[in-house]
């Protein structure tokens, strides 16, 4: 029997949904319809809401599938959510926040063709900066979408819709894009997550082109748990997306304790409380165990001016050239502004520019490769609307300080909130790492915002509670180690350098016995299953990338190797074994239970 919709589902979390369809017996159909109607079409956050025989007619697709059986391959069954209205829903306008460009697509873009295909749907179409240029919120004719926290103050964009419907509770998660930060700086100014993408890891395919070459589709949640179930859902490889591309081998996770480059002498452009909130937020991170250095970012900011200084406005001119032919009064004054630019760049600039953003990503690469991540502040400050529309390219210029280089370099980035600022508003950090990093900024992240004790979104509510996993990431092996490889022993290193995760330290089952090996440097111990008279032996496990597996075990001397050992408490990993015969005339120090307890006798 299923339960009537009364209760509000106000900042529920993809979880709390699926949760209530699937053990509590909430009808899907009255739920949605019911969050429908509580939607204000006047509310500057939306451009379309859809129809109730729209809503009805995605529901009723959804019942053919899971009366098909196909229920359990649902995972994101009837949860709602919205899209940036640059991408492209089946039947419902796309504005692109431009009424003169509008046209209904026949097809959905791929990104909303998968999730639809794993249960989601789909409330409406969110407003943006006009053709997704700008970082602000406010360019558009549909209205300048406030800030969730202080409505006087701007949202961020260009996804502006998508960030505020999420941190207001509308819905668990939206879509928005990501080509200069507009993905990531709404998340900041709203106090959600906002996961922008490896380029290529998502299609773009039906999305309205801002720079093609640079444009990711982006997620915004109130967790990272969410962003990541829906970029399960979002990742592969699209054949008909040029830009599309395969996920190479798996992520290799940070350290249990990470090194972060942070930049030197941030500019807060006035912004003291910003500047204060950075402060804070380092306090934090550094509690987690983390090691923050100050690097220059001088090449970042180099590659960052090319992208509205230089020959890319061109590439923004290409999306819509053809429309701007008879209709660019019909466009906002600021964005004609910015893609007019265009006509003063040839072919000659762009290749030169290209040129000059293969060095830099170098150079910004190379930084990069000495950490596991860079930290910044996702905005250096959060302006009034008032202050955009007295002086809009400026202040979106400097909003921009740290994203606008990001795409551009071929990187990773997670947007996470990070403290409230001492006048209330948000202030969020973002994680930037080398392409296919996602999978670490997320395992790091989930970690980080269960940390804050921030609410979630601008609700009065508490984020669920953080639990590790216990299984290994996908792309790892589990291995025990018993001697020299134990930490803080001489080759711990050979883990470091492999980018190993510590798990625990653990016993063997009891009938192991460890041996102190003669003329090993340095000095290493032989672990021996018996049939007889055993004991626990204390090792570590270390979760080691595959990809980096088989140079470590090549290090392992004979009479050394790996095999399977047996845990105290039943679980089989990968391990160090010894040969048998190697122990004649070994010392047996099993009645030590360990190596270090056998190094500290030696010690005394």
């Amino acid at each position: 029997m299923t339960q009537s919709t009364t209760q509000t589902t106000t900042g529920w979390t993809i979880t709390e949904w699926l949760e209530a369809y699937r053990t509590q017996g909430l009808d899907a159909r009255e739920a949605l319809h019911n969050l429908r109607n509580q939607l204000n079409s006047n509310d500057a956050a939306w451009i379309y809401i859809v129809s109730a025989a729209e809503l009805d007619a995605q529901l009723d697709s959804l019942t053919r599938h899971a009366n098909s059986g196909d229920i359990k391959n649902l995972a994101l069954y009837a949860v709602p959510f919205a899209v940036k209205d640059n991408i492209d829903v089946a039947g419902i306008p796309t504005t692109a926040a431009c009424p003169a460009f509008t046209y209904i697509p026949e097809n959905d873009a791929t990104s909303v063709a998968r999730l639809k295909a794993a249960g989601a749907i789909v409330l409406g179409k969110t407003n943006l900066d006009q053709f997704a240029t700008g970082l602000v919120g406010t360019r558009s004719p549909y209205g300048a979408v406030p800030n969730s926290f202080k409505p006087e103050y701007v949202s961020g964009g260009s996804s502006s819709g998508s960030a505020t419907t999420v941190a207001n509770g509308v819905v668990p998660f939206s879509l928005g894009t990501d080509t200069a930060g507009s993905g990531r700086i709404p998340a900041g100014f709203n106090n959600i997550v906002g996961l922008k993408p490896t380029k290529g890891r998502f299609s773009t395919k039906g999305v309205v082109p801002a720079c093609r070459s640079l444009d990711c589709v982006s997620i915004f949640s109130l967790t990272v748990d969410d962003a990541e179930l829906v970029a399960s859902v979002l990742e592969g490889f699209d054949a008909a997306d040029g830009y599309s591309r395969n996920i190479p081998a798996a992520a290799t996770y940070f350290s249990v304790s990470p090194r972060f480059a942070i930049p030197a002498s941030p500019d807060w452009f006035g912004d003291d409380k910003a500047h204060a909130a950075w402060q804070v937020t380092l306090e934090k991170i550094r509690a987690l165990n983390v090691e923050l250095i100050e690097i220059d970012f001088t090449p970042m900011f180099a590659l960052a001016q090319l992208l509205y200084g230089g020959p890319w406005v061109a590439e923004r001119h290409a999306a819509i050239g053809e429309f701007m032919k008879n209709h660019a009064q019909d466009m906002n004054e600021v964005v004609r502004s910015i893609v007019e630019k265009a006509i003063n760049f040839s072919a000659t600039d762009s290749f030169i520019a290209e040129y000059k953003r293969a060095d830099l990503t170098r150079v910004i690469q190379t930084l990069m490769s000495g950490f596991d991540a860079l930290l910044v502040p996702t905005s250096p400050r959060h302006p009034t609307i008032a202050e955009v529309i007295a002086d809009p390219i400026i202040v979106n210029s400097q909003l921009g300080t740290y994203t606008n280089f990001v795409n551009l370099a071929d990187c990773s980035a997670l947007a996470l909130p990070a403290v409230l600022r001492t006048d209330g508003l948000p202030f969020g950090i973002t994680l930037i790492a080398p392409a296919w990093q996602d999978a670490a900024l997320a395992a790091f992240g989930k970690k980080w915002h269960a940390a804050t004790q921030l609410p979630l979104g601008a609700l009065d509510k508490k984020q669920p509670e953080f639990i590790a996993s216990t299984e290994s990431p996908k792309g790892y092996v589990r291995l025990a180690v018993v001697g020299a490889h134990l930490t803080g022993m001489p080759l711990n290193v050979q883990l470091q350098e492999r980018k190993a995760l510590f798990v625990e330290s653990t016993f063997t089952a009891k009938n192991y016995r460890l041996f102190a090996l003669p003329n090993t440097t340095p000095p290493k111990p032989g672990l021996i299953r018996t049939e007889g008279e055993g004991a626990e032996i204390i090792v570590e496990l270390w979760d080691v990338p595959v990809q980096h597996f088989g140079s470590f075990v090549a290090l392992i001397p004979a009479p050394l190797g790996i095999g399977t050992l047996t845990l105290k408490d039943g679980r089989e990993v990968k391990g160090f074994i010894c040969e048998g015969a190697a122990v004649n005339g070994a010392k047996d120090i099993t009645h030590l239970g360990g190596w270090r307890a056998y190094i500290k006798s030696l010690q005394k």
